[in-house]
């Protein structure tokens, strides 16, 4: 029985994966957030989720990155001041995560969602 749930939870991230591949190819980013409950789906939880999340979208990412760029759709003068805001956020990120009980990061993290949703919506 073990064997074949190991099949259907890998069949479930192949199809999860391509979700979130096609996520970030089409809107430039965004697969991370879908990677997160997709992968909690498929039985990863919490900070392991989060974190594997981050681990398969960086793949997606320099992919979808090299197809923009061929394109002309990449502004590099944003690069640096931007690279070192996301690196410090990202290490602060990873050291608060290893803190944040499951809960509290299920919340933090729908209403970041949320928030972020709405944000295109009336922006």
């Amino acid at each position: 029985m073990r064997f074949f749930e190991k099949i259907r939870n890998n069949f479930k991230r192949i199809l999860c994966g391509g979700a979130v591949g096609v996520a970030n190819g089409l809107f430039g980013g965004g697969g991370g957030m879908l990677a997160v409950p997709l992968l909690e789906q498929t039985g990863l939880k919490g900070q392991r989720a989060h974190a594997t999340a981050i681990l398969v979208i960086l793949p997606v990412s320099a992919f979808s990155f090299f197809f923009y760029a061929l394109r002309g759709y990449a502004d590099f003068s944003v690069l640096i001041p931007t690279a070192i805001g996301v690196t410090t956020g990202g290490i602060l990120g990873a050291k608060i995560l290893k803190f944040l009980p499951e809960k509290i990061l299920s919340l933090v993290f729908a209403v970041l969602q949320a928030f972020a949703g709405l944000w295109l919506i009336f922006a």
